[in-house]
């Protein structure tokens, strides 16, 4: 290979480096600036905005495929894919001056005026993806400078000589040890670029620590649950039948999963939160913070689901909730006779609509402020809630929410349904075997297949086993602490060697049966019966 071939090789890759690096850096300033003036950074800023633009498939598929660990791998695919581009501008910015630098640039622009369009945008929203770009322009232009210096080194270095040195007598000379070509300019650009890289990794890791630092504070301060003026049931003897590997009947609140749009969890400060209810309405109500506290509030055992939970999948968790119920702010602002629907929406601009009579019959639903005796974590809504029981969440468990407006069907969309999800979400009879584990080898003998089963304001009756194709077998269902909630149930098996096949049914308190049609989650949830393949040995 000719010394300019090889400089030039050298200078491409060089030239890729110096473009990741700077958008690393890049990243990290950004993160910095967020950081500081609260909000979100670019990379945040700009996965949201492909958060609403996706189609519905698109979210399908990532919850399916990777459930609440969606967020986390899309924002891995954006710095990716962030770190791609940068390197191809790195490359335009060697060969063609100053335009790989340029348009660093104006991403960090694009970023900015995205930043100020999203609905939760703070004052100098812009600042952050702006200061990005500038910061990753500049050090892209630097790292450039010494691969174009270290490729014309290269470049102009002499070939060796064919022919060995000989002396005065004929003899051999010995031939010096030449320096690779630019060896000193590329170990300096090495620790240039390797430099710009770990602090923009500091920076992003910092940025991100102070802005974690916000929400953290704003979640663990003094806030301190009133005493409930309707205490909820105590959870039933006999509810919690204790079954490793069953799920329990009360979701720890760092275990209750979480399934929403915002890539950061909004921070809101009780006292700057206030909900409004306007619309069709007699009177327009506002209500803030203490005004909410100040409220006889009431205790409920409330099963949430994810309309995109699969069969037999674990986007549902149960918990206590402390709130004050929708049914009474919407009695205060009085709903005219043509409203069916309240579209809700939260800090960070996203709607889900509830048919009005689902938050004025006589269920639990409620503004939740508390969740398992605590105040509501951060991520899943603090400082306040919605809490349906019986609506999948997507059209009912809105998030840090702020406003109720009363109106209807076919007058308003929300989120999910401008996306083709039915404009209803009633929560589908389901049951799920959680013991034995789907593939787990078994000890031939006594053993036990349990689950849990749920459809919430409806309630469960009972639950039925089949192994192999046979007989359905009735299932021992644990106490319910309400129709609002999930139970346990569980069957004795004897197991035997070889593979088998377990399926479970539920009947509803009404009677329904369980549909063994199997759908998915798109329109309106998915239906089947729930199946686990296990080895007895």
């Amino acid at each position: 290979m000719t010394t300019e071939r090889a400089a030039g090789r050298a200078g491409i890759a060089g030239a890729g480096i110096a473009g990741a690096a700077a958008v690393v850096l890049a990243g990290g300033v950004g993160e910095v600036v967020a950081g500081l003036i609260g909000g979100g950074g670019p990379v945040t800023s700009v996965g949201g905005w492909l958060i609403d633009l996706a189609p519905p498939w698109a979210k399908d598929t990532a919850i399916a495929l990777f459930g609440t660990a969606d967020k986390i791998v899309l924002v891995v695919a954006i710095c990716l894919v962030i770190a791609a581009l940068g390197a191809a501008c790195g490359v335009l910015e060697v060969r063609r001056p100053p335009w790989g630098a340029a348009i660093v640039a104006v991403f960090g622009i694009v970023g900015g005026v995205i930043a100020t369009t999203r609905s939760d945008a703070v004052v100098g929203a812009w600042l952050p993806s702006v200061a990005a770009g500038i910061a990753g322009a500049l050090a892209l232009w630097w790292l450039a400078r010494m691969v174009r210096g270290m490729a014309a080194a290269g470049a102009a270095a002499p070939q060796p000589s064919v022919t060995p040195a000989v002396d005065s007598a004929g003899t051999r000379a010995p031939q010096p040890l030449s320096a690779a070509p630019g060896r000193a300019d590329r170990r300096t650009f090495l620790m240039w670029s390797g430099a710009t890289v770990v602090v923009g990794v500091l920076a992003a890791v910092g940025g991100t620590a102070l802005r974690a630092g916000r929400a953290a504070a704003t979640a663990i301060r003094d806030v301190v649950l009133p005493r409930p003026a309707v205490s909820a049931a105590p959870v039933p003897a006999g509810s919690e039948l204790d079954i490793p590997g069953l799920a329990p009947v009360i979701t720890p609140n760092d275990s209750f999963y979480r399934i929403d749009t915002a890539l950061i969890v909004p921070s809101v400060t009780p006292a700057e939160w206030s909900i409004r209810v306007h619309g069709l309405v007699e009177e327009t109500v506002t209500l803030t913070w203490d005004e909410l506290l100040a409220l006889p509030l009431e205790e409920s055992h409330t099963t949430l689901a994810c309309v995109s939970n699969e069969v037999g999948g674990t986007l549902i968790g149960n918990a206590l909730w402390l709130g004050y119920p929708i049914r009474e702010l919407l009695a205060r602002a009085r709903p005219t006779a043509e409203a069916d629907m309240v579209l809700s929406r939260s800090v960070d601009g996203f709607t889900a609509s509830t048919p009005l009579e689902a938050l004025t019959d006589d269920r639990a639903a409620i503004l939740a402020i508390g969740m398992n005796g605590e105040p509501l974590p951060q991520e899943h809504g603090f400082p306040v809630r919605m809490v349906v029981p019986g609506l999948y969440g997507y059209v009912s468990a809105t998030k840090w929410v702020v406003d109720l407006e009363v109106t209807r069907f076919d007058r308003a969309r929300a989120y999910w349904t401008d996306r083709g999800w039915s404009e209803f979400g009633p929560i589908k009879l389901q049951s799920r075997i959680d013991v034995p584990r789907d593939g787990q080898n078994v000890a031939a003998g006594e053993t036990v297949i349990a689950g849990v089963a749920w459809q919430q304001h409806v309630g469960v009756a009972g639950v039925e086993v089949q192994i192999d194709d046979g007989a359905w077998q009735q299932a021992t269902v644990a106490a319910a602490i309400s129709d609002d909630t999930w139970v346990q149930w569980s069957l004795p098996w004897t197991a035997t060697a070889g593979r088998h096949l377990l399926r479970c049914r539920a009947t509803s308190a009404t009677g329904d049966v369980q549909t063994s049609a199997v759908a998915p989650v798109v329109p309106d949830g998915a239906t089947g019966w729930h199946e686990r393949n296990v080895t007895v040995s």
